[in-house]
């Protein structure tokens, strides 16, 4: 669940929302397609450390599973996993692992875009995964600071060129 997450930029509820066999998580493939804020559904893709641990998960998944249950994944009950259920199993595994403050899932997402900002300078591309309606809400979400900015601009800009 950390993984994708992480990966994939998700959503907690976008997460807890996905099946098994609806078509919309493609393991092979390295994508999952899920439905957002404003009912926009959007595909983003899975990277290689979470398609490895789906695919681990997924061989033991029948069995922690109730028979009819579709969530991907599930809790303690075989059911399908709550949005406070993955919330405390992050924080617990953050504890365990000796980190100093509370971790929760939406960190995960801010983390996925903040690194995919740094390294690949893309906004545009970086909203589009996070599914926001507005470029605002993904510069305030990420936030860039005003280097980054800086170096984008006297890369990119004609004015920013000394002649």
């Amino acid at each position: 669940m950390f993984e994708l997450l992480y990966s994939s930029g998700l959503r907690l509820g976008e997460l807890v929302s996905l099946n098994v066999d609806d078509g919309r998580l493609d393991v092979r493939q390295g994508e999952v397609t899920v439905t957002g804020k404003g009912s926009k559904t959007r595909t983003v893709p899975i990277g290689a450390k979470a398609r490895e641990a789906l695919g681990a998960w997924l061989g033991v998944r029948a069995q922690a599973a109730q028979a009819s249950e579709k969530a991907l994944f599930v809790g303690a009950r075989g059911a399908r996993i709550s949005r406070a259920v993955v919330g405390a199993r992050l924080a617990a595994w953050a504890r365990r692992s000796g980190l100093p403050e509370h971790v929760h899932p939406h960190m995960l997402r801010h983390s996925f875009a903040t690194h995919l900002l740094q390294s690949s300078q893309d906004l545009r591309a970086v909203q589009e995964m996070l599914g926001h309606a507005s470029i605002s809400t993904t510069q305030v979400y990420t936030h860039l600071d005003f280097q980054a900015l800086a170096k984008v601009y006297d890369a990119a800009h004609p004015r920013a060129r000394k002649k």
